[in-house]
């Protein structure tokens, strides 16, 4: 495990619990470096002004927003007006049921370990998270910036999901979803395409096939081997009748 990218603790009501925060995910990620075709020399990225082509030094950068045909810079100084005080509390404001969440707002994962000395605490809300199938909506402050989180638990852990706020999502209102109706047979077809396809989650069952893929070729050079290119699959651009498409699924996943 790597070490603690937060420590604070949890509010909840009156009860304080001292916690370590760590990364819930890892990249599974091969590292590859852009190199120059003729003789593999690494290539190196530069701060260059786009106006004179010089290379800039990061004490001679500010950020900027642009505003009709000019910028307004923002200093050091204009952040640390806007950068709400520093907080170590996850503070719980309310308790919702997480299935009644859109997926679409959840972004990122996080582990939480008690403090010594706290663990008492930290299961007994755990336990109660837990039995009341509820999660705790939160707000905590990470790298100077605030967070809507929901706090959760299993049987083990709590664990807390970064969460993206409202404004940040991109809402389909002005999607055009065309109001064509299928007929009853074809939906009840669909449902039996998808009670045929059901299944209990399981997450391991599922692999990132794409790096493992990447590996063996990399291996494969190393070996001076030769790795065939997979046949390309076939998949058909439109449905041109639906209840024959839907028919010809089920016989596959019989």
């Amino acid at each position: 495990m790597p070490r603690a990218i937060w420590k604070g603790g949890i509010s909840f009501g009156l009860v304080y619990i001292p916690v370590k925060l760590y990364s819930g995910v890892s990249s599974n990620d091969i590292d590859l470096t852009l190199l120059r075709r003729s003789d593999h020399c690494p290539i190196k990225y530069m701060r260059v002004c786009q106006e004179d082509g010089k290379e800039v030094e990061w004490k001679d950068i500010v950020k900027g927003h642009k505003v009709e045909n000019y910028y307004v810079t923002i200093e050091d100084d204009d952040f640390q007006k806007i950068r709400r005080e520093k907080s170590d509390s996850i503070i719980i404001n309310e308790f919702v049921k997480a299935e009644e969440i859109n997926p679409r707002y959840f972004e990122k994962p996080y582990l939480l370990e008690p403090e010594k000395g706290a663990g008492k605490t930290y299961n007994l809300l755990r336990q109660a998270i837990f039995d009341s199938g509820m999660a705790g909506l939160s707000k905590f402050v990470l790298r100077n910036r605030e967070h809507l989180a929901l706090l959760m638990a299993d049987e083990k852990i709590l664990y807390l999901t970064q969460m993206r706020f409202h404004e940040e999502l991109n809402q389909p209102d002005d999607l055009k979803i065309p109001d064509a109706e299928p007929t009853k047979a074809e939906q009840d077809l669909a449902m039996q395409l998808i009670k045929g396809m059901s299944s209990t989650f399981n997450p391991e069952k599922y692999k990132d096939t794409y790096q493992d893929t990447l590996r063996e070729i990399i291996q494969a050079k190393i070996e001076h081997k030769e790795i065939k290119a997979p046949e390309e699959k076939h998949v058909e651009s439109a449905v041109e009748d639906l209840m024959e498409q839907l028919k010809r699924s089920l016989e596959l996943a019989s």
